[in-house]
């Protein structure tokens, strides 16, 4: 079966982006779209608590009908379908549409919320709960950049980790883009009156580190010969390092849950810094 690709719209510049990107990605993996649209009791921000349900799912289905037409008039040739669903819970709904789905996307921002938030509840809400990867799509500024972006991915040796990089490849290789593999490291946290780290130590360190990398590569690239790859072992805090290195990306891949954390968090810290700080379209890939 060729399973959709979900997209959550609200009409706002925002979800216009994530639209745009998911139909992008549809007629790259031939796979059908659909257009969902939560229908909720609010008005620019403010609940109205005793519209008639009637209008609310009026507005929605007008909503969903300039949705559409936006998305015929850049791809006529996508098979379409859309889904309406009157409910206060946009994030429900998303997550429960990821669950037959090949992939969920999402705006950064959706319509209500405080301008100044660079993610919305919902994104960060689907991110962590869904059953299928997420892409959260921030426009990427205008200024000039590379004339090739890169797919960059995360890796930490994780068992997530190595889902994010299987997607990653993935995605370079139907993009035709380059991938660029970062992996960070830090030197353990000593307590108590310890003599500093001997040079000698910190490259033991550093060697154990790129192995790291190199293992959660094995494979891949046999696999994806038409993906040119890079590495990257970089010393710094994960989030820093990997926000760094995809600057100028196409595609930023992480997994939901790295090394280290609490077992019981769905969503780990590294993948909330990146989801909020990132230029670029996020993808979240569980395991």
């Amino acid at each position: 079966m060729n399973r959709e690709i979900v997209v959550g719209y609200d009409g706002s510049t925002h979800a216009d982006e994530a639209l745009a990107w998911a139909a992008r990605a549809a007629r790259r993996e031939h796979a059908p779209l659909r257009i969902v649209h939560v229908a909720r009791t609010f008005i620019d921000g403010y609940v109205i608590a005793d519209r008639p349900s009637d209008l609310t799912v009026q507005l929605g289905g007008q909503v969903l009908a300039e949705g559409v037409e936006r998305l015929r008039a850049m791809f006529p040739d996508i098979e379409v379908t859309t889904q309406l669903k009157p409910l206060d819970s946009v994030a429900a709904v998303l997550t429960e549409a990821s669950t037959d789905a090949r992939l969920l996307v999402v705006g950064s921002r959706g319509r209500g919320g405080f301008a100044g938030l660079l993610l919305g509840s919902v994104s960060i809400t689907v991110a962590a709960h869904a059953h299928c990867p997420v892409v959260v799509v921030r426009a990427q500024p205008a200024a000039a950049g590379p004339a090739v972006r890169p797919v960059v991915v995360g890796v930490d040796g994780s068992p997530t980790s190595t889902s994010a990089v299987d997607y990653a490849f993935d995605q370079a290789s139907r993009l035709g883009l380059p991938l660029l593999a970062v992996h960070a490291w830090e030197l353990p946290t000593l307590f108590g009156p310890v003599p500093p780290w001997l040079p000698e130590e910190v490259e033991e360190i550093r060697m154990a580190e790129k192995a790291v990398l190199s293992e959660s590569l094995a494979g891949h690239m046999e696999r994806y010969p038409d993906v040119h790859v890079t590495s990257m072992v970089h010393r710094g805090g994960p989030a820093h390092v990997i926000l760094a290195a995809a600057e100028d990306a196409a595609l930023l891949v992480v997994g939901s849950r790295g090394l280290g954390g609490f077992r019981g968090l769905l969503l780990g810290s590294v993948s909330q810094a990146v989801l909020h700080h990132a230029t670029c379209p996020v993808a979240v890939v569980h395991p």
